[in-house]
């Protein structure tokens, strides 16, 4: 008549809330130059047979603070914010700062690009590069000569 099924369901569930309280707190970018001192950001890679398209999210940079550098087979963005050192008074107290500052770095192995031919450009907060493939070589078929024709004469 009595099941404790549900008295055991509501017991989980008042504990998954709390570990995931606990975990949140943890997990907060609070912690981040804590964990580490370079970041990351998001991109999408994509590829076709003429290249490879690259485009990462970068919001509040200016094209001045992103570094692009190709070292082959390497290709390193950098972004660098720095942080602002405003004194704050007592009305306006800092309480949270959730704005990150610090290097944001991705690296990508690629080969066989035409390093002179990269393009770059910024719109809105995104990134894209073109980053071209280097051609390969049309093959070319070579005719079979007869036995006595080898490209000597002899007279």
């Amino acid at each position: 008549m009595f099941d404790l099924v549900p008295f055991n369901r509501r017991r989980d569930d008042a504990f998954g809330v709390l570990t995931k309280s606990l975990n949140e707190v943890f997990n907060d970018d609070f912690f981040a130059p804590i964990k580490s001192s370079t970041m990351s950001f998001r991109t999408d890679i994509r590829e076709s047979e003429q290249a490879y398209l690259i485009e990462a999210e970068l919001p509040g940079f200016k094209k001045e603070e992103i570094d692009i550098d190709f070292g082959n087979p390497y290709l390193t963005i950098k972004a660098v914010r720095k942080e602002d050192n405003l004194e704050e008074n007592e009305n306006h107290q800092v309480i949270r700062r959730e704005r990150r500052f610090g290097e944001y770095v991705r690296r990508f192995y690629l080969q066989d690009i035409e390093e002179e031919s990269i393009r770059a450009s910024l719109k809105d907060g995104m990134l894209t590069l073109v980053v071209p493939k280097q051609q390969k070589a049309q093959s070319k078929r070579i005719e079979i000569q007869d036995g006595d024709s080898t490209g000597t004469q002899s007279e």
